[in-house]
């Protein structure tokens, strides 16, 4: 509907068409090739492997079979790649206006929509087929149910009506460790139901402190992330609540899992580091509201880093004990 109305007023306007036009056709192989890989959304794609990954290693308490973690990323790689395609696709309306996005595959009009559509859909049939001959049905369901998670319930019903968008959007992140465990035991267990959990809590001050920065975006194209609808102190107390929970959750693996003493030593320490970031955002959102005073960026990088060390010390406590 978007691309349609954007189509009619091209159309009124011949030098608004003729310019898109000529910048798809400066556009050369390599640019469209990046493009395309540009609509996987490579970076969140990174992160989601990183949890499952190392949980395969976990639930193996040891390597895993070469052959299985190859085809287990391939088949998770291809999902989220074909989950962030269709979010790219359906967003590419609000894309065009945030400075963060306006110059992804859409609203640049490298790629078209319908060629975008394929190409989400080839990703989403090639993965379920991956994962279900090359590792296990269970886990291609999850793959496939996390990503129609992620693109209905999160991008089509969610992200522009509640503040509670990402909280409850964010479970689609949280698969990837169920995917990483039952890839190698077949089966569900409370150890990853856990570390769902973790990347459930992790989720709202990640996503909350990137939203900080990028408020006057959001609120342009009036989707109500909590940022844009609430006082920075009042997302400073969130993101130092739901901090205090992801890590009191963390630390419950070590008596569930009954891992190492390795584990809950990196957990606290990489925990308590958190904590102090947020409660050092939490301070300077009650001193002001300005952007450069609060640095969210800070805490949103060192979300990466805790999550990225916590799920590495997963894969290498059993190697080490």
């Amino acid at each position: 509907m978007t691309y349609v109305a954007r189509s009619a007023s091209t159309a009124e306007n011949p030098s608004q068409n003729s310019e898109e036009g000529t910048d798809r056709g400066r556009a050369t192989v390599k640019d469209v090739i990046a493009a395309y890989v540009g609509l996987t959304k490579p970076r969140v794609m990174e992160l989601l492997l990183l949890t499952t990954v190392p949980v395969m290693f976990f639930a193996q308490r040891g390597v895993p079979a070469l052959d299985l973690v190859l085809w287990t990323v391939l088949g998770g790689a291809m999902s989220a790649g074909s989950a962030s395609a269709y979010n790219c696709i359906y967003d590419r309306d609000i894309d065009e206006q945030m400075r963060r996005t306006r110059r992804r595959a859409l609203p640049a009009h490298v790629v078209s929509p319908v060629s975008a559509l394929i190409f989400a859909t080839i990703l989403a049939v090639g993965s379920t087929l991956v994962l279900w001959f090359g590792v296990n049905p269970l886990s291609a369901m999850l793959s496939l149910g996390a990503n129609a998670f992620y693109v209905f319930v999160y991008t089509m019903l969610l992200k522009r009506r509640t503040t509670q968008n990402i909280v409850w959007g964010g479970i689609a992140g949280c698969f990837p460790a169920m995917i990483g465990w039952t890839s190698v035991t077949g089966e569900l267990a409370w150890e990853p139901f856990v570390l769902f959990l973790v990347v459930f809590f992790w989720t709202p001050p990640h996503t909350w402190a990137l939203a900080l920065k990028y408020r006057e975006d959001y609120a342009q194209v009036d989707v109500p992330m909590l940022p844009v609808v609430a006082p920075a102190h009042v997302v400073g107390k969130q993101i130092v609540m739901y901090s205090w929970v992801m890590v009191a959750v963390s630390m419950s693996l070590w008596p569930i899992a009954d891992t190492g003493w390795i584990y809950p030593v990196v957990a606290g320490v990489l925990g308590a580091y958190f904590l102090l970031e947020a409660h050092k955002l939490y301070g300077r959102t009650k001193k002001s509201n300005h952007l450069a005073d609060i640095a969210p960026m800070r805490l949103f990088h060192n979300s990466n880093l805790y999550l990225s060390l916590l799920f590495v010390t997963l894969a290498i406590e059993p190697l080490l004990t």
